[in-house]
């Protein structure tokens, strides 16, 4: 299995566990509530996007990476869409952000 499939089939194991939010508001609510281990904004989200979820997540502690486009990460959780998405179970944010620290 290549590196881009393991991590958005670890997205998609998130979601079926209800380990996984998406959409600006509910991301933003993760992560200031401290439920977020790890955000991924797809490569395809605007400039103000990435950069309003940096921000946050610099200040928060919360690991973001730049991940895939919007059609594939709403394809890979079941839904439309989607230009952010945060992981709420710890351990699979550790496994997400290892495929992509060893895919670059």
């Amino acid at each position: 299995m290549s590196k881009p499939d393991r991590v958005l089939s670890m997205m998609s194991i998130a979601a079926k566990g209800r380990n996984l939010v998406s959409g600006e508001f509910a991301v933003e609510k993760a992560v200031k509530t401290g439920m977020a281990h790890l955000v991924i904004v797809a490569e395809d989200a605007s400039d103000n996007t990435k950069k309003q979820f940096r921000n946050m997540c610099e200040f928060y502690e919360v690991p973001m990476v730049v991940y895939g486009n919007k059609d594939v990460l709403g394809h890979f959780i079941g839904t439309q869409m989607r230009a952010n998405v945060a992981i709420t179970d710890a351990g699979i944010a550790k496994s997400i952000l290892k495929s992509v620290n060893n895919g670059k």
